[in-house]
């Protein structure tokens, strides 16, 4: 099906003052769990490779463990520290970049064994220290900029959440509060990788196991909790939402990343569902897989700068030239979602 309005948004190039992309399409994180003993192989750098030639402005990787001992409990998980991790890691920006792509690591700390209360001070530090490297290892190893996974119920996310972050210290209480643990880590990647290399912080409202949770209950709010990021040093909100095309809060149509613009006046990248015509926990709770859509309900949306870019996941799992069969009005030829589909995730 061709289709019926024009997709020149989403191909026009995106420019900001740190960061150039031909077109606005991301690859949305995704954890895949295909580096042994978390060093990221040849496998890995042509899968990504495979989404740069096929004309994904930027790819955001997988997530990639910082140097803590909590940080993961999935040994394929790929490490961000470490000779052999960041040897790999150096061999997929080479890959990527040979194809014309941009690339940046989504740097992840994948949450506390109880509840982040059980830290101490000296431990919280020491992850700062943790993601403050990570973030100078990928400015040395050629990367385009940095993720911070913010998001999901994990770790910097359960500092968010009243929820799961009971501290009185400095690092609990309001709102304000609840992200200071956030802006120290930023505050740390920003020192690390000076005033020019761009810093994405991804978060949402919802948790990987509460689906109806909210940081913010309304823009206000919202405005409260995003005004320290920003004044860290936030360049880009990755704003993770189920169905990009929900609106966030009532009366207004805006979505999670349409209100993040408009309260930070930072870009934004929208997320969830996108090409597709069902949510990700479908798949999982289900096995079933989900039907390709039309892109055109984003088109109006960048065209009226609701937000800047759009991450694409699932789709892009797999059929790594989804973004180039949508340029060329290919819409036949996509691969469809489902579990015979990704099972090489090539």
């Amino acid at each position: 099906m061709k289709p019926t309005v024009s997709l020149e948004a989403l191909f026009t190039p995106f420019n900001s003052s740190k960061l150039s992309l031909s077109n606005r399409f991301v690859m949305a994180p995704m954890t895949r769990q295909f580096s042994p003993d978390g060093i990221p192989g040849q496998d890995v750098a042509a899968y990504y490779r495979h989404r740069a030639e096929n004309e994904v402005g930027l790819i955001i990787t997988e997530g990639t463990i910082v140097n803590h001992p909590d940080a993961s409990n999935q040994e394929n998980v790929p490490h961000f520290f470490g000779e052999a991790a960041l040897k790999g890691w150096e061999h997929v920006v080479a890959e990527v970049h040979a194809a014309g792509g941009r690339i940046v690591p989504q740097l992840w700390h994948m949450g506390a064994k109880g509840d982040v209360g059980e830290y101490t001070e000296a431990e919280v530090k020491e992850i700062v220290q943790a993601f403050g490297q990570a973030a100078a290892e990928a400015k040395r190893v050629g990367f385009d900029g940095i993720e911070l996974h913010g998001a999901h119920g994990y770790l910097i996310d359960q500092f968010f959440w009243e929820k799961t972050n009971p501290r009185t210290d400095q690092y609990g209480g309001d709102m304000v509060g609840r992200t200071r643990f956030a802006v120290e880590v930023i505050e740390a990647c920003r020192e690390a990788v000076g005033p020019d290399f761009p810093i994405i912080l991804r978060y949402s409202q919802w948790k990987s196991n509460e689906y109806t949770a909210k940081l913010a209950d309304s823009p206000e709010q919202l405005e409260q909790f995003l005004a320290p990021l920003v004044e860290a040093g936030v360049d880009i909100f990755h704003c993770s939402t189920r169905r990009f095309w929900e609106s966030e809060f009532a009366g207004s149509d805006l979505n999670l990343a349409g209100w993040t613009k408009k309260l930070t006046g930072k870009p934004t990248i929208t997320v969830g569902s996108v090409g597709l015509d069902g949510d990700f926990m479908s798949f999982f709770t289900t096995g079933q897989g989900a039907n390709h859509v039309g892109v055109e309900a984003l088109v109006e949306r960048v065209e009226q700068g609701e937000f800047d870019l759009v991450a694409v996941g699932r789709a892009l799992l797999s059929d790594p030239a989804w973004v180039r069969k949508i340029h060329e009005n290919n819409s036949e030829a996509l691969i469809p979602f489902t579990a015979e589909a990704i099972k090489t995730l090539s």
